[in-house]
């Protein structure tokens, strides 16, 4: 009997070439967006499962299908493991992704036209904490605060005195590309004062919460906190819902049956064994040392005089800004690393003048280089290229040379989980 990559190989062999060409890319090269990682071996079986076949609408004990005692037993034990992990009284893992996760914590706590304090998109925010081109954005009211304009740190005083003229009804916090840690203390006070719910979007940092290397909303009173399971925990791509008991009935219902149909039952099945393994004392390792890895390379580029947004890092990502660093706009960076064998992507700075698809910077992180074993010494040799190739983007000789040594390194360093 042929295995599925052969059957592939045979029956569709433009796909099979695409699927062996980014199995080239990936092990060939640095991935340095800090959105993207390399999943747990284990997640290629639960992914490409049997439980891909089956559909789940409902929840465990209430389904509108037969044949669901299997499906019942993953999802009970991912639920259970997500409310110990995180220290959540509720969990729902059916959610797709990250922004139907979202979407579904707004449907359960919001009227349309109700009002959300949000991090405004260029100052780090996200997609869906309410940009105006977002689904969402057209339903609900969303209020922005943004940074301070010297250091890039959010401004808590600020913040406090929007939720004062703007009365929200949820404070959300949470981000996409800010490179320092989230005072959640100070956020649920700022609620507290304007009678909100609180809110944190944790999809970057789930992983490094879970852990123990970030701060943990649960732990500061928070009502609601979201995350995605891939990113720094390593899982398959879905989104997965923290909340106090007392809000539990109306985000399931918010997400089924408000957003969506059946759950991905092979991704539940993923999310559950990720779970597991962002328990373990080996996790807690990597997630510290991510954090160590972003902070090396944040201080490598600082001394090759590299302009860092807030000037550093105290998470796992960093922003450059590429016009006062090397007079080259996000665009142009990021085609200039990919063909180095560095892979970034094109970032919007704090108030930025530019246009989102040619920003005035680049965002990086170190989630999947410290998952493939590399360590403060590499992160050294990281902002050289960086610095080097930048420099040299009109030169592909050299780009191409970079790449070279790009290559060697990696060959160092395996893909978890590719042979």
């Amino acid at each position: 009997m042929q295995s599925p990559i052969d059957l592939l190989r045979t029956s569709d062999p433009d796909v099979y070439q695409a699927l062996v060409g980014e199995e080239q890319r990936q092990r060939e090269g640095l991935e340095l967006i800090p959105s993207e990682n390399y999943a747990f071996p284990e997640i290629y079986a639960t992914n490409g499962s049997v439980f891909t076949n089956k559909y789940a609408e409902g929840y465990p004990g209430r389904r509108y299908y037969g044949g669901q005692i299997y499906t019942d037993r993953i999802e009970l034990l991912a639920i259970e493991r997500a409310k110990a992990l995180f220290r959540a009284e509720h969990a729902n893992v059916q959610a797709l992704s990250g922004s139907p996760m979202n979407q579904a914590v707004y449907m359960a706590c919001l009227k349309p036209g109700d009002t959300v304090l949000a991090m405004d998109l260029s100052h780090g925010g996200h997609l869906t904490h309410g940009a105006p081109v977002s689904a969402m954005g057209k339903i609900f009211n969303f209020v922005r605060y943004k940074t301070l304009p010297g250091d890039g740190r959010i401004d808590y005083d600020a913040v406090r005195q929007l939720a004062r003229e703007a009365r929200p009804k949820i404070v959300l916090c949470g981000h996409s590309s800010y490179p320092r840690e989230i005072d959640y203390r100070r956020f649920r006070d700022i609620a507290s004062d304007v009678g909100a719910l609180t809110m944190a979007d944790v999809s970057h940092i789930g992983g490094l919460i879970a852990g123990g290397a970030l701060a943990n909303p649960i732990d500061a009173g928070f009502d609601i906190v979201t995350t995605t399971t891939h990113k720094s925990m390593r899982g398959p791509r879905g989104g997965l819902i923290l909340s106090k008991a007392s809000l539990a009935q109306q985000i399931d219902q918010a997400v089924f049956p408000g957003m969506q149909g059946g759950p991905h039952m092979n991704a539940v099945a993923g999310i559950a064994v990720t779970l597991r393994l962002t328990a373990t004392p080996e996790f807690q390792l990597y997630a510290r040392q991510v954090i160590r890895n972003a902070s090396a390379l944040a201080n490598a580029l600082v001394q090759k005089d590299c302009a860092l947004i807030t000037g550093g890092t105290e998470n796992h990502l960093l922003v450059i800004d590429t016009i006062k660093s090397f007079d080259v706009d996000g665009r142009v960076a990021e085609t200039a690393l990919d063909a180095a064998g560095l892979t970034v992507n094109k970032q919007v700075i704090p108030d930025d003048p530019r246009p989102p698809l040619r920003p005035s910077g680049i965002r990086l992180g170190t989630p999947a280089m410290t998952t493939r074993g590399l360590r403060e010494n590499e992160m050294a040799q990281v902002a050289e290229w960086i610095v080097r190739a930048l420099k040299s983007h009109t030169d592909p000789t050299m780009l191409r040379r970079i790449h070279e040594e790009v290559r060697t390194l990696c060959m160092r360093f395996p893909v978890p989980g590719l042979h």
